[in-house]
């Protein structure tokens, strides 16, 4: 590769290393699984750096390495036969009232449990959808299907989140913060 390639990837690399890392977590529930996801989604993107042309090409390819490498990830034997409910970390937040701390961790907590539940693909589609913020034609290029599939994956991802929070009998309504679905 050369120099500024280099020095171009090494930059990308810097800058996408922590958002990349949140991302995997928000697929695969495990700090040290993201991490690993992180590393192999780099190695790939070193690999095939010479076609990545621009920011916008960029984000977009970076999103879809990870999404893939978490995908193999999950389809490996071994994967299927762990238990991943291990203890959420949790960041501390020292602006604003404890009460309103406790009841975003405790959200966020139910989100993540409840997440971690839902099937890989759907689980995908919800993170890529309403975690990054991609449209359906984005979600579709970052996970290698067609826009309807994710409309019907995010249907019943949403569906399969709702079906856990009720089945674990805590109140919902923080979700919405109080609101009704209409």
């Amino acid at each position: 590769m050369r120099s500024e390639d280099e020095a171009r990837f090494r930059d990308m690399a810097r800058r996408q290393a922590a958002p990349m890392r949140r991302f995997a977590y928000l697929l695969c529930g495990d700090w040290h699984l993201a991490e690993d996801l992180v590393q192999n989604a780099l190695t790939k993107l070193y690999s095939a750096w010479w076609r990545i042309r621009g920011a916008e090409t960029l984000d977009r390819y970076v999103r879809r390495t990870v999404v893939r490498c978490w995908l193999d990830e999950v389809r490996r034997p071994w994967r299927r036969v762990e238990d991943r409910t291990g203890v959420v970390p949790d960041v501390a937040d020292h602006d604003g009232d404890p009460a309103a701390v406790g009841q975003r961790a405790q959200t966020r907590d139910l989100v993540l449990r409840a997440l971690a539940e839902v099937p890989s693909r759907q689980r995908a589609v919800l993170v890529l959808r309403y975690f990054e913020d991609l449209s359906v034609a984005d979600t579709a290029a970052a996970m290698g299907c067609s826009e309807g599939t994710v409309k019907s994956q995010s249907a019943r991802g949403l569906d399969n989140l709702r079906a856990v929070i009720a089945r674990s009998g805590l109140d919902s309504s923080a979700l919405t913060g109080g609101r009704t679905e209409s």
